[in-house]
Formats: structure tokens, C-alpha cells, sequence
């Protein structure tokens, strides 16, 4: 049966949901506007192997919203808060999009505290001249007026319409999605704000690490470029592709995705 709780600091309170059991902890990272429940298919695979932590970022979900603060830097710290809350030892920590570069960045904070990072196609801010920073400006603009417009429907609305826009994903996908859009505070996107390039914070990574790319034609983020640009300032770090995919590249090729990260994780 699976558990949900907070992890409650001075700063903030942090909600997650927990497979539990004595095996190795894995925790998972959600994109922007997502919560954790969005991982669920996931963990529902990877349970029978680890303690899977599902964890809410700050403004998503159920965990605290503060007026400000949503920086990069942030949400890697919030990665250290829950592992010291939970008294996790040496967890996997692996990220979509948003909570990919949190896992990144948290990574090269506190290289000592992950046995290894996946990172599923995360914004290049490792990248000096990333159109995520050239446009942070606009794509906080964005990002609000989608959240503004998901929020005035009801959530059989949302997942009658994203089947449409989506048909590859498994029902299982929607609900927590549509759970995800109601749920999210437009604070978040004072996220973009903290945009710039880390390239130099990301050298500090040690651990093992696994990027998953799909195809940029289809709205994947991470270029082969920034592939390589990652590999030169990581070299421990392992690409993967997933063919016929886009940015939510789980949900579009769940078993190919699951492949390639049970072969990673098999070879810890």
C-alpha cells in the first residue's frame, strides 16, 4: 500500500507519495506544472526493485507555495531536504524535464548523496547560448497564461481533450496530469527568472548518469548538441535515445523509456 506524507522543514513542506518496503531509494522528480501522482506508471514498475519516492515540487501538488523563490537552485535544495527528512541512503534520483535539471543540479551541489541521476530530457541550461534563457521573459508569459487557461476547465474537460492532443498515452497518464493542472500555483513560473547558464555548477557532478533525448522534431528539448555539450563537461555521462518520442518522452514511448532505464539501472 502505498503512503503519502510531508517532509516538513523551516522553509518549506514538501509532500511526497511512497512505495515503500526495505530496497534501495528512488526518487523522482516531476516536470513543470506536474505533481509527483504523475510518475505513478512508473513507480508502478520500478516498486518490485526500489522504494519509490514520488516527490511534489514546491508549488505543484500538495507541497508549500511561497510567493518567490522557485529558482533552479531551489528546487535542487528542496532534493537535499527530502533526502534528510526521509533519512535516505545514497537514493537514485531521477527527473523530468524541470525536476531534470533539479536532479542535475542537486547532483553537482552534493555529489556525495546520489548513487546516480536520470535525466529525461531536461532543459539545456548547461548550453552558454540557450534559447531557454535568451527567452525566459516570454516563456513565463506563456507558461501562465497556460496555466490560467487549464484551471478554468473541470478535470474530465482536461483529459477528454489531452486524449485528443495525446492519443499515445495510457489512460493511466491522464488522471494525474489533469490532477497536476488544477493543483499548480502560477508562482511557479517564477522559475524562469533564475534561467542562465550552469555550466559550470554541472562539472561537479561524480555520480553515474543517464540522459534520455527523443526526437526534437517532435518537441524533445535536449538537441544532440546539448547531448555533447553535457558529455564534455560530464564525461560520465551516458546518452540514450528513444525513437518516435517528444519531450514527455515516458509517456509517449512508456515501454522503450522503461527499457532503457531498467539497462542503466541494471548496470549500477
Amino acid at each position: 500500500m502505498w503512503q503519502t506524507n510531508f517532509v516538513e522543514t523551516d522553509t518549506i513542506k514538501l509532500h511526497y507519495t511512497r512505495t515503500g518496503g526495505s530496497k534501495p531509494p528512488m526518487i523522482l522528480l516531476h516536470g513543470l506544472t506536474d505533481l509527483g501522482r504523475c510518475w505513478e506508471p512508473v513507480a508502478g514498475v520500478l516498486e518490485a526493485s526500489y522504494d519509490v519516492i514520488m516527490v511534489d515540487a514546491r508549488g505543484h501538488g500538495l507541497s508549500g507555495v511561497p510567493e518567490t523563490d522557485y529558482a533552479w537552485l531551489s528546487h535542487a535544495e528542496d532534493v537535499r531536504r527530502v533526502i534528510e527528512g526521509l533519512q535516505l541512503e545514497k537514493p537514485i534520483v531521477m527527473g523530468h524535464s524541470m525536476g531534470a535539471l533539479s536532479a542535475l543540479l542537486f547532483a553537482a551541489a552534493y555529489p556525495d548523496l546520489p548513487r546516480a541521476i536520470l535525466l529525461e530530457d531536461p532543459p539545456p541550461m548547461w548550453m552558454p547560448s540557450s534559447t531557454e534563457v535568451q527567452d525566459s521573459s516570454q516563456r513565463e508569459q506563456e507558461f501562465r497564461e497556460r496555466i490560467s487557461g487549464l484551471k478554468g476547465k473541470s478535470a474530465e474537460e482536461l483529459i477528454a481533450n489531452q486524449r485528443q492532443v495525446t492519443p499515445r498515452w495510457s489512460d493511466a497518464e491522464l488522471d494525474p496530469w489533469a490532477e497536476s493542472k488544477l493543483r499548480v500555483s502560477p508562482n511557479v513560473c517564477h522559475i524562469f527568472r533564475s534561467n542562465r547558464d550552469y555550466s559550470n555548477e554541472v562539472k561537479g557532478v561524480t555520480c553515474p548518469v543517464l540522459l534520455i533525448t527523443a526526437d526534437p522534431e517532435q518537441g524533445a528539448i535536449v538537441t544532440p548538441e546539448a547531448a555533447e555539450r553535457l558529455q564534455s563537461l560530464v564525461p560520465q555521462v551516458q546518452v540514450r535515445q528513444v525513437d518516435d518520442a517528444g519531450h514527455s518522452i515516458r509517456r509517449d514511448q512508456f515501454d522503450a523509456y522503461m527499457g532503457v532505464v531498467q539497462d542503466f539501472l541494471k548496470s549500477l
